[in-house]
């Protein structure tokens, strides 16, 4: 078993659904620190949303973000003024600031994305999709999301939509897809403090 501390074990699928703050869409809220945070204190977040049509983000002001598609044929995030700000591609991390009102178009279907949420000056978060074995940088916090694929982390097997959560891990963690390598993705989260809090 990599490091002291056992991780928390989640099922994407079985987290209860809550609507998003400005309410146009549905999120499961995988983990928050600290616990018991709700959406106007919380330090950082992670969570997995819904979204079936198109639909404005919340505004978080003095947060960081990054969000990574896990499903669905891609997702435009356009400005108040109707420009594309960035087109997301499935499994391509990519930040912004928080308070920036942006709004969801998708392209074609359904999607499902995962988000990251870090208050500004106290947390930091680096965000990889993976695709073969590594060895991985522990952090105050690490989240690993099984995207496709079968995965070994450590002594625990992965499927899709499952995921490993510690606080507090101090050794690395090798990670490796199983013999159905092909199109295996995992997601690595690895949440620290700000050096510069």
């Amino acid at each position: 078993m990599n490091g002291a501390v056992a991780p928390q074990r989640i099922d994407i699928d079985a987290l209860p659904a809550q609507r998003w703050k400005n309410g146009a869409g549905l999120t499961r809220e995988l983990a928050v620190g600290p616990v018991g945070a709700g959406p106007d204190d919380f330090d950082w977040r992670l969570s997995v949303a819904e979204v079936e049509h198109d639909a404005p983000f919340s505004a978080f002001a003095g947060v960081d973000r990054c969000i990574v598609l896990l499903r669905g044929a891609g997702m435009d995030l356009v400005s108040s003024e109707g420009a594309v700000v960035h087109s997301l591609q499935p499994l391509r991390p990519w930040s912004f600031d928080g308070a920036r009102p942006l709004t969801a178009r998708l392209a074609a279907t359904a999607c499902r994305d995962f988000n990251v949420m870090t208050r500004h000056g106290r947390w930091r978060a680096d965000v990889r999709v993976l695709h073969g074995a590594a060895a991985l940088a522990s952090g105050q916090v690490t989240l690993l999301l099984c995207v496709a694929g079968t995965w070994q982390a450590g002594s625990d097997t992965l499927a899709p939509m499952r995921a490993l959560l510690w606080r507090g891990l101090d050794a690395p963690i090798t990670v490796a897809p199983k013999a159905d390598a092909a199109g295996a993705a995992l997601l690595h989260v690895r949440l620290c403090h700000d050096p510069f809090r």
